[in-house]
């Protein structure tokens, strides 16, 4: 089978309390009928091919397969390499003076973004700014307070959805390089 090259953005894997071995996720894709499985770096980035273009259905079946075998909900944040060379290229934090105390994350979301969200948004602790959106992706600077990245369980939970997965801006270049490896 050649289909469609997927990335699959996994959230709450090797995280307290839920640790998974890249070789054991990789064999659970392959086991759902997926082909050319790869995975990248501990934190749930599996690349993979499909001939199934309903993004809606392979998201159900990766949930479902993964939920059976692990026995807790995997949030499944599908994107192609198009997609990943367009945030990439956005890159919204090119004017930003970033320093020490700050992180350019990247939230991918598995629901749509309310288009009529007011930007830049600060949470209430000043510990999170929303500076740019895409319909599924949000571009968020994290200010560190005392070294600790700010809780994502909160403020950024409830403007841009439980369902979510956050990736540092410099590690999708490096997911995106990865993909396109082969």
């Amino acid at each position: 089978m050649v289909g469609l090259l997927y990335i699959a953005l996994l959230r709450g894997l090797n995280v307290p309390g839920r640790s998974v071995k890249m070789e054991y996720l990789r064999s659970l894709f392959t086991e759902m009928g997926f082909a050319s499985v790869r995975s990248y770096i501990q934190s749930g980035n599996v690349f993979f091919e499909s001939d199934e273009e309903d993004r809606a259905v392979l998201s159900e079946t990766i949930g479902r397969g993964l939920g059976d075998a692990l026995g807790y909900e995997v949030a499944v944040c599908l994107r192609t390499v198009p997609e990943l060379e367009e945030l990439v290229a956005l890159d919204p934090f090119a004017d930003l003076t970033v320093t020490d105390d700050m992180r350019c994350c990247v939230v991918f979301t598995t629901e749509r973004i309310d288009p009529a969200l007011e930007l830049p948004l600060m949470s209430p602790k000043k510990d999170i700014e929303i500076i740019h959106t895409s319909p599924y992706e949000a571009f968020v600077v994290w200010h560190l307070i005392n070294g600790k990245a700010p809780n994502a369980k909160g403020f950024q939970e409830r403007v841009l959805g439980r369902d979510a997965t956050t990736r540092f801006f410099h590690t999708v270049g490096k997911i995106l390089a990865a993909a396109t490896k082969g």
